[in-house]
């Protein structure tokens, strides 16, 4: 008997509505379920006092492939919003990434030549030949004053351990520039679709069969029987019933306040690195969209210990959970008429364009083969 989709998605992120809109672009029938009660995985926004809210934490896009720029570009126009966040520290407010700002604010160098020398010497003082965990590699890299301004506690805080007891290849290296450039990333093409992400996900997903608020798992036999393939972007221990064990993961906690002002921090995002601040960071939502609202959303961000009732943020890629996943990768390869996709099923930290290109590539790889 013929079933009635060709490809059941289980999940309408950005893996899983770039795959449905290649497949129905090639003349395929899909279904797209999500459990949420809205599209868009982590990127979706939430609109409050006129403001595009993320709801799951900050997203620019940002990429120096062409095609991809084009590729989102076609679903919605994107502005030119350039991320050049702000770190507050021991009272104090500094550049990011580090760069020559950076060292002016902290330090008072002016030329490339005296940053560098600064660095230098205090790397030469607290740094070790073979770094056997975060703090060592932090002070081999950049030294006592950068370490102790924004990585320490700021770290700290987000992985919910001792610096000294992460492993060094969480920081394999750190972003350090001798110029006076604030721009996080050093992509080609970076910003915000106009509108907010809801729109490139609804360009994606247009005309194609979409269920909210339901859980594949809740029946998944019946799931299962209503297409020819699926495309899974879910948890991958959770498809496999855990039966391995459980990967782990950090996650985050949310708390938006609607203020009374048109302007909080001037800044889309403020990092608090200091142990004194629960939270990691403050989003100001507006900012992202250059938005002239009478009031502000901000959202502060606590990071928080992981179990399978909360959110999954942040893969912890130590070498016991790694080789955890190997085993359940293993197990996936067995799978047929199935495929995995996604930072949640590949248990691996994405970027968006990284998501994006990933699942082009699989879709185009499937739909030539099939």
């Amino acid at each position: 008997m013929k079933n009635e989709y060709d490809y059941l998605i289980v999940g309408s992120g950005l893996f899983g509505s770039v795959f449905a809109y290649e497949a129905t672009k090639a003349g395929k029938k899909c279904l797209v379920i999500d459990k949420r009660e809205h599209i868009g995985g982590n990127v979706y926004c939430e609109n409050i006092e006129g403001i595009n809210v993320h709801k799951y934490g900050a997203h620019i896009f940002h990429t120096n492939d062409k095609s991809l720029w084009n590729y989102v570009n076609q679903f919605v126009e994107f502005n030119n919003f350039t991320n050049s966040p702000m770190s507050l520290s021991k009272g104090k407010l500094y550049n990011l990434p580090f760069n020559m700002n950076t060292f002016n604010q902290l330090w008072g160098t002016k030329t490339p030549h005296e940053a560098k020398a600064k660095i230098d010497e205090q790397v030469a003082i607290y740094g070790v030949e073979n770094p056997k965990n975060l703090e060592e590699q932090a002070l081999s890299l950049v030294g006592k004053d950068i370490y102790d301004h924004f990585i320490k506690e700021y770290t700290e805080k987000q992985w919910g351990r001792k610096a000294s007891e992460l492993p060094a290849f969480i920081i394999k290296r750190l972003p350090v520039r001798f110029t006076f450039d604030n721009n996080y990333f050093n992509d080609i093409y970076q910003g915000i679709p106009i509108g907010g992400y809801n729109k490139l996900i609804e360009g994606m997903l247009e005309g194609i069969e979409v269920i909210t608020k339901t859980d594949y798992f809740s029946d998944r036999n019946k799931f299962n029987k209503l297409s020819n393939k699926i495309v899974y972007s879910g948890k991958i221990d959770e498809y496999f019933d855990y039966k391995l064990g459980i990967l782990e993961y950090r996650s985050l906690h949310f708390e938006n306040e609607i203020l009374e002002t048109d302007n909080f921090q001037g800044n889309a995002v403020v990092n608090y690195n200091d142990a004194n601040y629960d939270f990691t960071r403050i989003i100001e939502h507006k900012h992202f969209e250059f938005g002239k609202q009478n009031k502000t959303v901000i959202t502060k961000e606590y990071p928080q210990e992981w179990n399978p009732g909360r959110e999954a943020f942040y893969p912890i890629n130590d070498v016991k959970n790694q080789s955890l996943f190997d085993e359940y990768k293993k197990l996936s390869l067995e799978e047929k008429n199935l495929i995995f996709g996604g930072r949640l099923s590949e248990y691996k930290y994405y970027d968006m364009h990284q998501v994006i290109a990933l699942a082009l590539t699989r879709s185009k790889k499937e739909l030539e083969n099939g």
